[in-house]
Order: structure tokens, then C-alpha cells, then sequence
């Protein structure tokens, strides 16, 4: 009786504690409008008829109350890059958490920014449905109470760049599926239209912050403006330490933060250039940056930026990203006070990205094992406890040079464990990784193989704390991470077409003896929504 009563109360205080914040509520129509982003027509997706989809503009500890209604012809889920979703993976709003929105009908995300500020962004997670569009940009501000380690900017702008194929996501995911491999893009879109068609006007004197996310499908790009200084102060939630750039390479699934001060005269334009890396030909997504009274196109050639293969530079580029330890962020105590590198590691994973062909056909696999869906999300099977939707041996923990082949992969880990991971590509491409549901520290990256001799190089003071990170050709990237997020998380490469056939992974983080849902203090995970929609095996619990 004692039990009951205690957890009554803890339901009862944290009620009061969510009922203290804010709630917003927000309707949001999906559905295909025909666009011309690239000057020849195919289905976009649109959200209340915008490309991109509405800012979702939240502070700190708000509640969000998003309702949204599949008008497309196909099932819909929107997931929220970066978003940490703290002790709810229910709203994550990828294929192993959540049932689809079926067409015709509408479901409503609910979930707090809890303890979280920067800059993301959403898109659709299923059919490659993101080739169509569907993405917009995400904002956390700080409280009040917590001051922003910059001076206020005149204006905000939110620069989304991604590549853009004329083809729409049912041609793209058919090519992929008969074996084929994605194309090279058509272009480079900047805030969902292509070269010349999107201007800023800045004012002499004034500082900007942009809000730079890359939401194309797999192409990274180069990010610069003609004579103009970019100033780095945040990344996917992070404060870092301010340091001038005059380019910045931005991979697939990355957010930034720059300050940009309007330091030129009024009557003249200036270039804004996104331009991809590591591909042929090498494709440039523009903008123009006015000034008042300025009539006519920018002067002179576009910014020149790093050579289209200098991955040296690049990954220089990356090291130079810290960590401001000396400011607060979500919360009022330093960044730093985290002492991230004197935390003893509980466990060592290596998560190698390889591809394969598997019955014929194309597949991108994780330590030899290419993700494929059960018939019901592995966060309700876990729920309801259906043994036979999954198990947690199905991927090994570091290579082990098995045959490739089709698995539900989901490795076992231990709530509030601090563990460290390894990315190793083996393959001549760069590869980008996101985990849902964190941040985590990236400590090293190098080229060649990992092996214990590398610790030595790692940051363990002040490495950046992201939730997205690329690893370059034939090279290693190292993270450390703090289990501090009870669920079931997606471990995925932000390459679409990689993405969908099979570079994948979940996590199921769960506390000592909690392998039952009912046993779950309610204080480490949010209890299964009342609206959940139930599909597969799990469509016969009410």
C-alpha cells in the first residue's frame, strides 16, 4: 500500500510539474501539392499547403501538441531530428516506435522540449517520403531565466539546404528497390526552391542568426557567403566555443547556428552558396543576400570553398567544433560541469557500416545484419511483451565477420550506463550517423581502424555534444554517450537510400529489472499514450 501511494504521489508532483509549462497546439494538414522547385513539376509534400512545413517554435520545458492529418494517399509519420523526446520514445515518430498515420486519418504527437535548446528540424521518416519534402525547421529557445551566451540578432532566418530529385519518393523507392542506386541529385535547394529564388535582406550593422540544417536525402554540402565572416555558436542543442568560419561543411542531418554580422554597404548583394561535397558533378543551391537599394545580381564569382574531395579539410573543419564549457544552455550550470570524461565506461560497442547484396538485392547492412520491420513496431512489442517480434542477440556488438543477412536488429542496453561507441566506415563514401533520443560527446575521429592505442587521441574535456556525426572514407568516429533516456531508440544512417535498405539499428534502454512495462517508475519513462494507435500483433490489445 505504501508503493502505491508513493508512486500516486510521483504521478501527482510531476502532473503538477508538466501542468506549470506551457502547452501549445498546433493542426497541421500533410498532403501533395505540385511544385517546381527545379523548374520541372512533380508532388511535394506540403504541411497546411507550406514547403517547407511551419516553424514549430518552442522554448525550453514546453508541451507540444501536434495533430496531424494524413491526406496522402499512403501512411505518414513525422520524426523530430535532434529532439531528444526525454523519457518518451512513444513520440519518436519512426517505423520501430510508432504505427503509421493511415491516409484519410489524423493522430496527435504530444511531448515536451524537456531540458533541451538549438536548432533541428522534422521530416517524414517513412517511403522515403522525405524526397518529396514534408521537413521544416524546429527552434528550442532559452528560458528567460537562462541567458543566451550572445548578444540578441536583428533577425532570424532559417536557411534549410538538402539535395532535390525531379523524381518524386514513389519513382526513387521503386529504382531502389529493383537494385538500383540512387542518381546523382538534380540540385541543391535552399528553403525548398532552387538557385536565385530566395534572397535575405540584411541591414548595415545588424547581426543575423541563421539557422542552417542539411534535409536532403545524402548529399553533405559546403556552406558559405561572399565576404562575409560566419560566427559558430550552436549546434543540434550545444553551445560551442565562438570561432569564425568562412565555410562550413554541413552533412546530411546536421543543424548549426551561425551570427552573421551585415558588415557591408547598402546598394549591393552578396552570394549565399551551399555547394555539395564529394560528389560529380558538383551541384550549388543559392541565394542572395540584399542589402537596401540594391538593384542588381551579387558582383564578382561565387565564395570559393574546399576542394570537392578534400576530406583532410573537412574533418579539420570538424575537430575545431567545442564545446563552451563555461556557459549554460538548458539548464543554468555550465555546460561544463558535465564532466563527461571522468565518467567510468560501463560498456564498448563498434557499429560498422558495410553493404552487401542479400537475396539479390542491394542492402546497406550494421555489423552484417541489414534492418528489416517486423509487422509490429518493436516499442509496442516490447509493451506487450510479444517475445517472438524480436531479441537482443540478433546483431553482435562489434564485427565478427559473419555472412551479411536480414535481422530485426536491437541491442540490450542498461539505463544510466555510460558507454562508448565506435563508427568504423571500411568503405570509400562518407557516412553519417544519428541517434534518437541523445546527445552524445564525440571524442575522436581518424583515419584508418580503430583499436585501443586511438584513446589516446581523444577530447575529454570539451568535445562537442551533437546528436549527428559523419565518418569519413576509410576512417573512425568515436562518441561516448550517457544512457539518461529510458526506451527504444533508432541508431540510424541519415542517408535516405542507406536508411532504407537496412542501415539501421534500435536500442531498448531500460533500468535492472524493469523488463516488464508495469514496473517502469513513471518518473523514468512517460506510460503508453491513451491515443497509441495499435497495428500488427499489437492491434489486438485495447
Amino acid at each position: 500500500m505504501e508503493s502505491i501511494f508513493r508512486q500516486l504521489l510521483l504521478f501527482l508532483l510531476i502532473g503538477f510539474a508538466i501542468a506549470d509549462n506551457p502547452h501549445f497546439h498546433f493542426d497541421w494538414t500533410v498532403s501533395y501539392t505540385p511544385l517546381a522547385p527545379l523548374g520541372i513539376s512533380k508532388p511535394v509534400i506540403t504541411i497546411n499547403g507550406q514547403f517547407p512545413g511551419p516553424t514549430l517554435n518552442a522554448t525550453t520545458n514546453d508541451i507540444l501538441n501536434i495533430n496531424v492529418r494524413n491526406d496522402l494517399p499512403e501512411p505518414f509519420l513525422l520524426t523530430w531530428n535532434g529532439v531528444q523526446q526525454r523519457r518518451n520514445s512513444w513520440q519518436d515518430g519512426v517505423e520501430g516506435t510508432n504505427c503509421p498515420i493511415a491516409p484519410g486519418k489524423n493522430w496527435t504527437y504530444s511531448f515536451q522540449v524537456k531540458d533541451q535548446i538549438g536548432s533541428f528540424f522534422y521530416f517524414p521518416s517513412l517511403l522515403l517520403q522525405k524526397a518529396s519534402g514534408g521537413y521544416g525547421a524546429v527552434h528550442i529557445n532559452n528560458r528567460v531565466v537562462i541567458p543566451v551566451p550572445f548578444s540578441p540578432p536583428h533577425q532570424e532566418f532559417n536557411v534549410l539546404i538538402g539535395d532535390w530529385y525531379n523524381a518524386d519518393n514513389r519513382e526513387l523507392r521503386a529504382s531502389l528497390d529493383r537494385g538500383n542506386y540512387l542518381p546523382t541529385p538534380d540540385g541543391i535547394l535552399i528553403n525548398g526552391v532552387g538557385p536565385y529564388q530566395t534572397n535575405f535582406a540584411f541591414r548595415p550593422g545588424a547581426t543575423y542568426r541563421l539557422r542552417i540544417s542539411n534535409v536532403g536525402l545524402k548529399t553533405s554540402v559546403n556552406f558559405r557567403i561572399q565576404d562575409h565572416l560566419m560566427l559558430l555558436v550552436e549546434t543540434e542543442g550545444s553551445y560551442t566555443l565562438k570561432q569564425y568560419y568562412v565555410n562550413l561543411d554541413i552533412h546530411v542531418g546536421q543543424s548549426y547556428s551561425v551570427l552573421v554580422t551585415a558588415n557591408q554597404s547598402s546598394g549591393r548583394s552578396y552570394y549565399m552558396v551551399a555547394t555539395s561535397r564529394f560528389i560529380i558533378p558538383e551541384l550549388a543551391g543559392i541565394a542572395i543576400i540584399q542589402y537596401p537599394g540594391s538593384q542588381a545580381n551579387p558582383i564578382g564569382p561565387f565564395p570559393p570553398g574546399p576542394g570537392p574531395f578534400d576530406f583532410r579539410y573537412s574533418m579539420e573543419q570538424a575537430r575545431s567544433i567545442r564545446w563552451d564549457l563555461s556557459v549554460g544552455a538548458a539548464r543554468p550550470n555550465p555546460q561544463g560541469s558535465f564532466h563527461y570524461g571522468q565518467i567510468h565506461v560501463s560498456q564498448n560497442i563498434i557499429l560498422e557500416n558495410d553493404m552487401a547484396i542479400i537475396g539479390n538485392h542491394q542492402r546497406y547492412t550494421v555489423n552484417g545484419i541489414s534492418f528489416v520491420h517486423p509487422d509490429t513496431p518493436l516499442k509496442l512489442a516490447d509493451y506487450f511483451q510479444l517475445n517472438d517480434v524480436f531479441n537482443t542477440d540478433s546483431i553482435p556488438k562489434t564485427p565478427d565477420g559473419r555472412y551479411p543477412a536480414l535481422g530485426t536488429s536491437v541491442i540490450d542496453l542498461k539505463y544510466r550506463n555510460f558507454i562508448h561507441i565506435v563508427f568504423q566506415n571500411p568503405l570509400p563514401i562518407l557516412q553519417t550517423w544519428h541517434i534518437d533520443g541523445y546527445n552524445f560527446f564525440v571524442v575522436g575521429m581518424d583515419e584508418g581502424n580503430w583499436d585501443d592505442s586511438r584513446r589516446s587521441t581523444y577530447n575529454l574535456v570539451d568535445a562537442i555534444s551533437r546528436s549527428t556525426i559523419q565518418v569519413y572514407p576509410n576512417s573512425w568516429t568515436a562518441i561516448m554517450v550517457e544512457l539518461d533516456n529510458q526506451g527504444m531508440w533508432n541508431v540510424r544512417s541519415q542517408e535516405a537510400d542507406k536508411w532504407y535498405l537496412g542501415q539501421e539499428l534500435y536500442i531498448r534502454v531500460k533500468g535492472v529489472g524493469q523488463d516488464n512495462p508495469s514496473t517502469i517508475p513513471i518518473q523514468d519513462e512517460a506510460p503508453i499514450p491513451a491515443n497509441v494507435i495499435r497495428c500488427g500483433r499489437a492491434g489486438r490489445f485495447t
